[in-house]
């Protein structure tokens, strides 16, 4: 067994209609896995998250007024969010999900893993849906690997194109989480910017790395390899975690940066290493991405290296990359 994978049919329940965010991300990607075998990777039904895991990051009344949307039949929450009548249940199995993952990780019982749900979540604030996103699901399972489990140090790295201003705004005073974002700039929330870095006790601990449109393989590679291994390795996390959105994809239509396969692949194998060489588990959380082709292929292949597939690895980049640079220079890494 490569890992775990925990997915869960409310998923295809989440009606947006037409909608970048739709039915058929979810069903393209089961497919897909199916078809390889789901990679040698354990499959298992997830379960809904309990109340009082979801609500040690949103308040009572949040998720109430997601529940009483869905229950008179949804609607739109804003002008990107939509929730039908059964999208409560899909959301909070979302949250179940990753939380499920984070406790077969820290149990020991896998050391790789995904979980992979819709809606996303890393737009979700503590009292606010946006961003296609009802609940927060990494928040919310990075919260729990703390209060459950007391981990003193979780990372969170969201290389999904739009920045993960939930998820930054979550942990934006909590030294326990590092929350790495690489994203696009300027682009949908308009939120990220470099000189955030964090608040009180948590100054330091929020790293954005925006980075233009165009950007591709060689951006996205050096600044995992250059700039996130080495703030990783000097906080030596017990738990590593992915927002992994692949909408920076070159074929993705809501953004404008040119990852492919191979740019994903890469920065999969220098996460990877990383956990090998912390000795700590890594979970994948699905995220973004809206070309159904670009998204099962950049999915599988970020499956595949993380569960140490020598054939899905891709070269590193040949030079640091100027972005890497400047980033290095910023965060004084030279």
């Amino acid at each position: 067994m490569a890992g775990v994978i925990f997915r869960h049919d409310s998923s295809r329940r989440h009606d947006t209609g037409v909608h970048p965010e739709r039915i058929a991300r979810i069903d393209a990607i089961e497919q897909d896995l199916s078809a390889r075998d789901w990679l040698g990777y354990d499959v298992v039904s997830s379960p809904a998250v309990a109340d009082d895991v979801l609500t040690a990051v949103h308040p009572t009344a949040h998720v109430n007024a997601i529940r009483a949307a869905c229950a008179a039949g949804g609607g739109m929450l804003d002008a990107d969010t939509i929730v039908s009548a059964d999208s409560f249940d899909a959301a909070t199995h979302a949250a179940g999900g990753a939380v499920a993952l984070v406790e077969a990780l820290v149990h020991g019982a896998v050391g790789v893993g995904a979980a992979l749900h819709r809606p996303p979540g890393h737009h979700a604030e503590a009292a606010r849906a946006m961003g296609f996103c009802l609940f927060n699901s990494i928040a919310v399972a990075a919260q729990h690997a703390l209060d459950t489990y007391q981990l003193e140090r979780v990372l969170i790295l969201d290389w999904d194109v739009h920045h993960g201003n939930g998820t930054h705004d979550i942990f934006y005073a909590d030294p326990r989480v590092l929350f790495i974002s690489i994203h696009e700039s300027p682009l949908y929330p308009g939120t990220g910017s470099a000189a955030e870095r964090g608040h009180g006790a948590g100054a330091g601990f929020t790293v954005n790395l925006p980075v233009p449109a165009g950007t591709g393989d060689a951006g996205y590679a050096s600044l995992v390899e250059h700039v996130v291994a080495p703030l990783v390795l000097g906080y030596q996390p017990q738990l590593l975690l992915i927002s992994a959105g692949f909408d920076a994809h070159v074929d993705d239509p809501l953004a404008g940066c040119c990852v492919t396969e191979a740019g994903f692949a890469a920065m999969a194998r220098t996460v990877r290493d990383l956990s090998a060489a912390l000795e700590a588990p890594l979970g994948i959380v699905l995220e973004g991405g809206y070309d159904l082709g670009a998204l099962t292929r950049s999915l599988a292949v970020t499956l595949e290296v993380v569960a140490g597939d020598p054939r899905a690895s891709a070269e590193p980049a040949a030079q640091m990359h100027p972005l890497a640079l400047a980033a290095r220079e910023r965060l004084a890494l030279v």
